[in-house]
């Protein structure tokens, strides 16, 4: 097992406290764009949340009025351009990795979107599990317009399970931005919080979250994303052994102790 509250990593920024881990990308005057050594950086670290035992949930959050501008123009899509073929592929199968990471981890994800929310950002936004906004916030997957597809790092695969077919289609080919309230309406965002307020509402929810059974959370988490690729009849009966295994854990009998006992259960986690 390991801890991760002393973790350094030298391309974003990594805070740990009370089992929630909020990362920052770290350079707010460029609205935090991504670079090579930054989408692997967070690729390593998301891949070994699994195994860490300090942390519950995770905050993705903005900086300096900004959640995240894609991929850096002149450190990424500069040299992308003078690359060959097989250069390019180890390129998107890392950046399409760092989604599996985090659909992989085992910990709920909360993006926490001020400002621009572009390329990469916005997939970053996508494959969290939860996303809170300010009325600022603006999501595109501008991918068409540096003549590229639409689907990058998994987003003609998600993106219509959030936002429905037709919409994640329109965005997808347009590349142009989604507003918060229209995000709100079409059900990307969960929320949406003043610019002052969107931290605290963050936290306050991944409070909720890390309070609950966080064994059980990961069971969630991992049915969530197993049964896209499920028929009705597979995924009811993955639930059923997902459900039969956290009646094995010591929170259901807390829980129902508690309950017996008319006490606010304490969940551990086990």
């Amino acid at each position: 097992m390991t801890l991760m509250a002393d973790l350094k990593p030298e391309h974003f920024d990594w805070h740990v406290a009370d089992r929630i881990a909020t990362i920052r990308l770290s350079r707010p005057e460029r609205k935090n764009p991504l670079t090579f050594e930054s989408y692997a950086e967070l690729r390593d670290t998301f891949r070994a949340l699994p195994y860490c035992t300090d942390v519950d949930v995770v905050i993705f959050a903005s900086n300096g009025g900004n959640f995240c501008s894609g991929g850096d123009v002149h450190e990424i899509i500069g040299p992308l351009v003078g690359m060959e073929m097989p250069e390019l592929l180890r390129f998107t199968r890392m950046t399409g990795d760092l989604v599996k990471a985090m659909l992989n981890c085992g910990k709920p994800i909360i993006a926490a979107v001020d400002g621009v929310c572009a390329g990469a950002g916005a997939i970053v936004a996508m494959a969290s599990d939860l996303r809170l906004a300010t009325p600022a916030a603006k999501a595109a997957f501008l991918f068409t317009r540096v003549g590229l597809a639409g689907c990058d790092m998994g987003a003609c695969a998600i993106l219509p399970r959030i936002i429905g077919q037709g919409r994640a289609a329109e965005l997808l080919y347009t590349g142009r931005a989604m507003g918060a309230e229209e995000g709100l309406n079409w059900g990307f965002w969960n929320a949406l919080h003043g610019a002052d307020e969107l931290e605290a509402a963050a936290l306050a929810l991944a409070q909720r979250i890390a309070s609950g059974p966080n064994f059980a959370h990961m069971m969630t988490k991992t049915q969530l994303n197993a049964e896209w690729n499920m028929g009705l009849e597979q995924a009811i009966e993955a639930e059923a052994q997902a459900q039969a295994i956290c009646m094995k854990t010591q929170d259901f009998s807390r829980a129902y102790h508690a309950f017996v006992a008319k006490e606010k259960p304490v969940f551990e986690g086990n």
